[in-house]
């Protein structure tokens, strides 16, 4: 009997993990010993955090990010057929959003293996479900370009889409978060609402909407915290 791949929800950053994820979820991945992950060593970190004695030397990881090419992740699936379960970790939050891991999940189901999803935190629903913004229809976006002049354009266009009723949720790295925020306050309409999501699930978490005027008169700042945008 083949095994399955397993989509494993880790902490949006801190250590009590215990507030959100739920028991069974610790439990199943305390069983696993396949892992694909996007980066090891955060990887057996958590899987430390979560289990001191979690036997990282009898485990087996393969890693999938950015510089990982599609003639390489073929064989990261393997020991399903010698029935051993497989699971996929983010850095953070849910895998297949925002995270390579969509990779192996396509593959897995274009070869009839099982697609098993459990439940946890993700920043990017999270955010969404706080904003008080459309929930009915959205669009996640990603990451926006880097570079000011295309930066400008996408912006605009997703304020565009915004304005007839699409709430827009995006991200940006947390060094360039405030350099995001002094765009958004700057490009976009003074009526159009803005929630900045700050560090969800941790103690330090803040999440506001308001108006891009009224977060004129106050900008947070945002530099080296987790943030999630949504725009509407």
């Amino acid at each position: 009997m083949n095994g399955r791949i397993y989509l494993i929800p880790v902490t949006l950053g801190g250590d009590d993990f215990l507030k959100v994820i739920p028991e069974k979820v610790i439990s199943l991945t305390k069983q696993l010993r396949y892992f694909i992950v996007e980066d090891i060593r955060s990887a057996r970190r958590y899987l430390r955090l979560i289990d001191k004695e979690f036997p990282i030397n009898d485990s087996v990881f393969y890693e999938l990010n950015e510089h990982t090419g599609e003639s390489d992740i073929g064989h990261f699936i393997y020991p399903v057929y010698n029935g051993s379960d497989i699971g996929i970790l983010s850095e953070a939050g849910l895998p297949g959003i925002a995270d390579p891991g969509a990779k192996i999940v396509a593959m897995a189901h274009r070869k009839g293996i099982t697609v098993t999803p459990l439940s946890g935190p993700s920043s990017i629903i999270l955010a969404l479900i706080s904003s008080g913004l459309n929930g009915q229809n959205f669009t996640f976006n990603g990451y926006l370009p880097v570079k000011p002049a295309e930066r400008t354009v996408k912006l605009r266009e997703l304020e565009k889409k915004a304005g007839e009723g699409f709430a827009q949720i995006f991200m940006e790295t947390p060094y360039r978060n405030q350099k995001m925020l002094e765009s958004l306050v700057t490009i976009c309409h003074n009526e159009t609402l803005l929630c900045i999501a700050i560090d969800i699930t941790l103690p330090t978490e803040s999440i506001r909407t308001r108006r891009i005027s009224e977060w004129k008169k106050e900008l947070p700042h945002l530099n080296d915290k987790l943030v999630v945008f949504v725009m509407q």
